[in-house]
């Protein structure tokens, strides 16, 4: 059984609410009742992250859930301003203890029935960072959202071309290359930047098909991604 990827399930979640939107605007069906518990969907995300961390990211997760399951209240009505005026400081603290304790999650590389190796790294709120230096590696997913990520694959040795897709929402994405590298960057940046801070003699040697083919895809809003090696 295909392991299903983090970019998929986002993909899922936001086409699911587009389409609950457009019902609504077109008149096709009032989803509205559905529509206020759209909060509890970002409060899911979060239990997902932990989960997902095997509860070694807890703090940026449990910020998420705080937030936006107090903004569910609110919304449902099960919780007034004045409630919130008197417990927000507990954001604060959440944030003071993940500053005390953050630290970097290693997240591994999987093998698919096919034999073939991928990443598939998720970072909310958090650092992750992942290793892959296999013959077999080709590529993966890379999620960041008020997160960073960062991909070390200077070991990679392949023949066929690494195929890496990137979301980056409010985030940071660096990618360490092999030496003599070819790449080619079809990410699209939104108020962000993607820049390449291999040596200009690395850059020259785009031509040569002594080093393996990198294929960088993908979405960078309010984020920035940066090549090296």
């Amino acid at each position: 059984m295909s392991k299903i990827s983090h970019q998929t399930t986002l993909g899922v979640i936001i086409v699911l609410f587009g389409l609950l939107i457009l019902l609504r605007t077109t008149g096709i069906y009032d989803t509205g009742q559905l529509l206020l518990y759209t909060p509890s969907l970002f409060v899911l995300l979060g239990v997902y992250a932990i989960f997902k961390s095997r509860f070694s990211n807890l703090v940026g997760p449990m910020i998420l859930i705080t937030v936006f399951g107090t903004f569910q209240l609110l919304v449902l009505g099960k919780a007034s301003f004045d409630t919130v005026r008197t417990w927000w400081p507990i954001l604060l603290i959440l944030v003071g203890i993940g500053i005390l304790f953050s630290r970097k999650i290693t997240s591994s590389v999987f093998r698919s029935g096919t034999g073939e190796e991928k990443v598939d790294m998720l970072a909310i709120f958090s650092d992750v960072n992942s290793y892959a230096g296999s013959d077999n590696f080709i590529g993966g997913d890379i999620t960041t959202i008020f997160g960073e990520a960062e991909l070390d694959m200077r070991d990679v040795s392949v023949t066929s071309p690494v195929k890496l897709n990137i979301i980056s929402l409010f985030g940071d994405v660096d990618i360490i290359v092999p030496e003599k590298s070819q790449i080619r960057i079809d990410a699209v940046p939104f108020i962000g930047d993607i820049v390449d801070k291999r040596s200009g003699s690395q850059k020259l040697m785009q031509g040569n098909d002594r080093g393996p083919e990198i294929v960088i895809r993908g979405f960078i809003a309010f984020s920035d991604m940066s090549i090296k090696n």
